[in-house]
């Protein structure tokens, strides 16, 4: 017996497989159904597409708990919550005005783990190479290293807009595979432009960290700030440079995403660092990742779901930069 049709001439369900139109949104059941991020189509065909979202399994570089191998997978599913139209308060949906695809993840050898890192800027590479911008869902923190080699490489010297519990430029002497140290090389390698980078949600310090240029909001600043007044901290730093912006789930306190590996209290709410992230429209974005969802140690999916709708607001601060109309908070 043939599916019947929905009022708008759709046969409901699986829309990751069976849609022919990159743009736009059709709701299916949250509970069923394959799982691409938010719904968008699974191919590897970037013709006519704006963003490819990527998953990275990779959680060999934790220094405490793994399991952010199953962040892009914990990630995906809690998004299909949301997969349903318009996103508050931007009030449009991005995907009317962007083509998004799910690419699937970057596979490399688990038992190779010296040749990760440029299977993953190999991967990148592929995607920037023909002019798509790149959303990557980790994985543990070491991989924004490779990701940043592939668009450094693309665009030069980017600005880091680095929201997280932990700086990660610890010393090391070079070559570690390491969540923690892979900032440091990224700016003595000419990746990162240090002076026009701010790190936000700070609360942990290790010895022999420098500020190297950073400009540090540390989470006190952002408890005791406004959301204007920390994105004009982050926009007059950054400038005209061309931004990268990385996420690491750690920034919010546990209480609001406590499926981390290194949890650390005292960090922002949801409603702090999304509100921040709708004010950062007058930066110019190359790309964005959210790391170190390690959904084992979530609970009801809610580090998942925080991620998610994170990588939402990025997305329709994509869309509201390329013409999208709706209405963003105040300034």
């Amino acid at each position: 017996m043939a599916l019947e049709m929905d009022k708008l001439g759709y046969i409901p369900g699986d829309d990751a497989f069976r849609r022919e139109n990159l743009k736009g949104t059709r709701f299916e059941a949250t509970y069923a159904g394959a799982l691409s991020f938010m719904r968008r189509k699974y191919t590897r065909d970037l013709t006519g597409v704006d963003i490819a979202i990527t998953g990275v399994p990779f959680d060999q570089a934790v220094s405490h708990r793994s399991g952010t191998r199953m962040g892009p997978e914990g990630i995906r599913r809690a998004s299909a919550e949301n997969a349903w139209g318009h996103v508050w308060p931007w009030n449009f949906d991005p995907f009317d005005t962007l083509a998004v695809v799910d690419y699937g993840d970057c596979f490399f050898d688990w038992g190779r783990k010296e040749a990760f890192p440029q299977a993953l800027e190999s991967h990148a590479a592929e995607i920037l190479n023909k002019g798509v911008e790149l959303i990557t869902l980790g994985g543990d923190h070491y991989i924004s290293y490779p990701l940043l080699k592939a668009h450094a490489k693309k665009h030069g010297p980017l600005a880091l807009v680095h929201f997280d519990a932990h700086r990660d430029v610890e010393i090391d002497s070079g070559g570690r595979i390491d969540h923690g140290t892979m900032f440091g090389h990224a700016v003595k390698e000419g990746l990162i432009d240090s002076e026009r980078s701010v790190q936000i949600g700070i609360r942990t310090t290790f010895i022999g960290e420098t500020a190297m240029g950073f400009r540090i909001v540390y989470a006190d600043e952002v408890h005791n700030s406004t959301a204007e007044q920390v994105a004009k901290i982050i926009t007059d730093k950054v400038g005209k440079q061309k931004a990268y912006l990385t996420f690491d789930i750690d920034c919010l306190d546990p209480s609001a995403a406590p499926g981390t590996g290194t949890p650390i209290p005292g960090g922002l709410s949801y409603h702090q660092a999304a509100s921040i992230i709708r004010r950062l429209t007058n930066i110019n974005f190359a790309g964005m990742d959210m790391v170190e969802v390690s959904p084992p140690y979530d609970h009801a999916e809610i580090t998942s779901l925080a991620a998610s709708a994170l990588v939402m607001e990025y997305l329709c601060l994509r869309a509201h930069q390329k013409g999208a109309q709706g209405h963003v908070m105040a300034k």
